[in-house]
């Protein structure tokens, strides 16, 4: 149900309508206002609140908003009546009673019962989806329909749509200004980093329900998957539990999980659109065995404080959290996603064989958290470096491509809260 609260008032009891909404002012900037047009006009001139304006009550403005109340479209209506003055030209509460009877929609009559539907309004959460519709093989729809029916019997869900011309940065920056009380992303890595990259610094929340092809955010954090992806982070916002973890920026881009430099990026580009559709996660396994054959050294800067080295790479890493199905970044053995500290991972394999037994060595420090040992594989720490390759090598920032070095990132510390169970491997605050 989106929050929109319609208003109409009779004409002897429009100074009612202005005080109340003045009473109730902080409330009415969470919502969107639409009202017949004598009374969206007076509520405009006298509280600067923003109200959508319709055909004045003569001339069918309460028939409109009946229209939007059987179209889903109103959370509460406010509709003043003098019962003992009305004008013939004035609009019957008829209409209204009866559609709003109909749809489950609350409808005042008078101050008591504004009252009432104000102050219960004013306990519920708003909570803004920006939905990635393309994102993964499910059927959109029904994801969406499955979302709303876990999340509107606790929360007023306000949904916005992503599209090749509006970002999810931008629909995250709408709902920050509509004064959410969190922001959901569903989408896949890029959809989520793009959201995630507004909230920092807010305390708003960051909701995920993870629905590309890797979400590899949603595992590097903890949200539960499992077999139902969807019902399972829709629980765990459901629960209200709540972390703090590091996000960073690269080349002033937000990053949630990774920035790969080389193996990883020109990998990432292997596997399109197409084929994740077509085989979705294993589109990566795949195109990892074609870049593996393909993949050459190149020279690489690493700039720390103002110290540089040089190696000789094949990939270069930098992750702010990373699963252990991100094996280039699993030089350190596990990426901590609240320590304050960018983990750097650097394979510099002088032979297919090493390159192999690079990657298995580094899969092994995953899985047993340990650092790897190879002379080949260096990782470390630092909370903000810049790599510059030679020539320029392709970037991918949290599963989509960038462009090409150099690139420099900076970790921000504890800049971001999410819905999710807290973590053993988390480092105390």
């Amino acid at each position: 149900m989106p929050a929109t609260i319609a208003l109409i008032a009779h004409d002897q009891k429009q100074d009612e309508m202005i005080n109340f909404v003045k009473q109730y002012q902080a409330l009415f900037t969470r919502y969107q206002l639409i009202a017949t047009n004598t009374t969206g006009e007076r509520v405009k001139s006298q509280t600067n609140l923003p109200v959508e304006l319709k055909l004045s009550g003569p001339m069918g403005g309460d028939a409109q908003i009946a229209a939007l109340v059987a179209e889903d479209k109103i959370t509460a209506v406010i509709f003043l009546i003098d019962p003992l003055q009305a004008q013939p030209h004035e609009p019957n509460i008829q209409l209204l009673q009866r559609i709003c009877a109909v749809h489950n929609v609350p409808l005042a009559t008078n101050l008591a019962t504004a009252e009432v539907i104000a102050e219960a309004l004013r306990r519920t959460r708003i909570a803004h989806l920006i939905f990635n519709p393309i994102s993964g093989q499910g059927n959109a729809e029904e994801e969406l329909s499955l979302i709303k029916q876990l999340l509107e019997p606790a929360m007023k869900l306000v949904v916005h749509f992503t599209t090749p011309e509006i970002n999810p940065d931008e629909l995250a920056k709408e709902a920050i200004s509509a004064q959410a009380d969190f922001i959901i992303a569903s989408g896949g890595d890029g959809t989520v980093s793009a959201v995630a990259g507004a909230l920092i610094g807010t305390n708003i929340p960051l909701g995920i329900i993870p629905r590309g092809t890797a979400n590899a955010f949603a595992v590097a954090v903890g949200i539960p998957a499992r077999l139902t992806p969807i019902r399972s982070s829709c629980a765990a916002i459901l629960a209200g539990q709540t972390r703090v973890v590091d996000i960073a920026r690269c080349n002033g881009l937000p990053m949630i999980l990774l920035a790969g430099i080389g193996y990883e990026a020109e990998m990432v580009e292997r596997a399109d659109r197409e084929a994740k559709n077509r085989w979705g996660a294993l589109a990566y396994i795949m195109a990892g065995i074609q870049q593996f054959n393909e993949q050459e050294l190149f020279e690489t800067k690493i700039e720390i404080e103002g110290v540089v080295k040089t190696f000789q790479a094949g990939a270069v890493t930098v992750a702010n959290a990373a699963p252990s199905t991100s094996v280039m970044a699993q030089g350190p053995g596990k990426v901590i996603a609240n320590d304050g500290m960018l983990d750097v991972t650097i394979a510099a394999p002088k032979t297919d064989l090493e390159a192999v037994t690079g990657m298995v060595n580094l899969l092994g420090a995953a899985l047993l958290q340990t650092p790897t040992n190879r002379e080949d594989i260096v990782s470390l720490q630092t909370k903000q470096i810049k790599v510059t390759t030679n020539p320029p090598q392709k970037v991918v920032l949290d599963g989509e491509l960038i462009g090409t070095t150099p690139i420099e990132v900076e970790c921000i510390p504890r800049g971001l809260t999410i819905f999710a169970p807290p973590a053993a491997q988390d480092e105390d605050s």
